[in-house]
């Protein structure tokens, strides 16, 4: 075996220990702090600071499944179920999954309880009937395929992404797709020889920042050459579908480091056109 980690932030057969994710969450203190402040407490700092956040035992997409089973199975189809819809669909179910998951909780839970929780998940996913077609459509615009739904590492990525693999013979090779607005958190290859990664456009328009850097556009053609040790991100422009092809770059002692999601502010200074 190669004695060489070929590391890749795409890369499904990747075999990385994954750092635990802080969850942050204010609603108990926002709605309940002053009324029932110790409830509020355990809700924000226990339940999300503590146990949604052990992210490293079980990944954020999975708890998102197991809250929105226990939920319906227990008839609750309030503001609670609809938060944690709205978390599901971030964490990267997409309305194809959470159809056939709601589909199979009806025969556990009871059909009226899955007619309910469909009402809420419809509204939820509303916009992604449009954004099927327009997959559709994006697929067709090039040679590489889509692939499936990138769920390995949904929880490092903001919107939904696509994986398909290419190569996996002398250097490994991924099609990554990502949907408008799209990106993957913050992020480094580290490697203390060689190491790194390199993109090239293949089809759409889509950014790539290194820290303290302005953003630099991606288009079909467009190739990026991604140091070992280097802060960075990469992503779908705001109006566009984007893919790009991942190419691992061998390195000693090669390992990847997740950072903190990109938000809609620093992504909102990006000159989306």
């Amino acid at each position: 075996m190669n004695k060489f980690l070929l590391f890749s932030v795409f890369s499904i057969l990747t075999i990385n220990v994954m750092a635990q994710e802080k969850i942050v969450q204010t609603a108990g203190r926002d709605q309940l702090g002053a009324f029932a402040p110790k409830f509020a407490e355990l809700n924000d700092d226990v339940l999300f600071g503590e146990v949604w956040s052990r992210t490293d035992k079980l990944g954020l997409r999975d708890r998102s499944v197991v809250t929105i089973a226990s939920l319906i199975s227990q008839g609750i189809t309030d503001n609670s179920l609809v938060f944690h819809l709205q978390s599901a669909r971030k964490n990267g179910i997409t309305r194809t999954e959470i159809a056939e998951i709601i589909t199979h909780i009806g025969f556990y839970a009871g059909w009226p309880k899955a007619w309910a929780a469909f009402n809420l998940a419809k509204g939820v996913w509303a916009e992604d009937t449009a954004g099927e077609d327009a997959k559709a459509a994006f697929q067709r615009e090039m040679i590489f395929p889509i692939g499936e739904p990138n769920t390995a590492y949904a929880q490092y990525f903001t919107g939904n992404s696509y994986l398909a693999p290419i190569s996996r013979e002398q250097v490994s090779i991924s099609n990554v797709t990502f949907e408008p607005r799209c990106r993957n958190n913050w992020h480094i290859h580290r490697a203390t020889n060689g190491g790194g990664q390199m993109l090239i456009g293949v089809a759409g328009r889509g950014w790539y920042q290194e820290e303290g850097k302005p953003a630099v556009e991606i288009l079909p053609g467009t190739v990026i050459h991604i140091p070992a040790n280097v802060k960075h991100w990469h992503g779908a422009a705001a109006d566009s579908w984007f893919a790009h092809l991942a190419f691992e770059v061998p390195g000693e002692n090669a390992s990847n480091e997740w950072l903190k999601p990109v938000t809609d502010e620093e992504y909102g200074q990006l000159d989306q056109r």
